[in-house]
């Protein structure tokens, strides 16, 4: 019988209490998640630890919004917060580090994962940006990465299935390729009946509008064009969807 993983990345203690009510076997936390996630606070992980203590919680560690070319106090910021999250408990800590041309930086993965020590790593969707995909692979196994995160190398996973499953293939088991964006309930039958891949990497958005009755328009508290009266949320109902799907696979 078939093992098969649902994450579900989460930047709220609202949505982590969501994601594990809906049958997550994991989280992966970070803060910003409208812009693709950055590093969440240690409060924010210690609160969802005291909540639900018993939960898997994987740590995007990623300092900014962008590309994945970091400076050396980026570097440096990144090196120590992996160092903290793995002394506070994380599961995962989850980054990924490129060269200007576009190969992985095998050097600072190198550090990253030393220091790392036993905490179990993954290698985010900086992958599904890089010039050789199986290079990559291959180099993730030798620096004893456990996870690459991945949309197959397309805006989506569904679009990016023949390579999913192309990596699938070439990881024998040795590496956890987590198909991520775009997943649903759907999205996973249909990847479960065209590819072997069994772990699963999903937000469960919804969109929730604010509380607030007084809203002051005009005055954009950063990038324009998001209003801040829509709040982003694990939709528990999602992610219960697409457990069910796995759990019906798996019988």
């Amino acid at each position: 019988m078939k093992q098969y993983t649902l994450e579900v990345c989460t930047d709220s203690v609202e949505s982590a209490i969501c994601a594990l009510d809906g049958g997550a076997d994991r989280l992966e936390l970070c803060a910003n998640l409208i812009i693709g996630g950055t590093t969440p606070s240690p409060v924010l992980f210690e609160k969802i630890r005291e909540l639900r203590p018993d939960s898997r919680i994987h740590v995007l560690i990623r300092p900014r919004f962008g590309d994945f070319l970091y400076t050396d106090y980026e570097f440096d910021t990144i090196r120590r917060e992996v160092e903290l999250f793995g002394r506070m408990g994380a599961d995962a800590v989850v980054v990924g580090c490129l060269k200007a041309d576009g190969t992985l930086d095998v050097e600072k993965m190198k550090i990253l994962r030393e220091v790392a020590g036993e905490t179990h790593m993954t290698l985010h969707r900086a992958f599904d940006v890089c010039r050789d995909p199986f290079l990559a692979l291959e180099e993730a196994k030798k620096l004893g990465i456990q996870t690459i995160l991945t949309s197959g190398q397309k805006k989506n996973c569904l679009e990016g299935r023949e390579l999913i499953q192309k990596l699938t293939e070439q990881a024998e088991g040795k590496v956890e390729i987590l198909a991520g964006s775009g997943v649903d309930a759907d999205v996973i039958r249909k990847l479960l009946d065209t590819t072997d891949v069994t772990s699963f990497h999903m937000s469960g958005k919804c969109v929730l509008e604010s509380g607030m009755t007084y809203r002051k328009e005009g005055v954009p508290m950063g990038i324009e064009g998001f209003s801040e009266f829509q709040i982003f949320r694990t939709d528990e109902a999602k992610v219960r969807a697409a457990r069910q799907v796995l759990d019906e696979r798996a019988k």
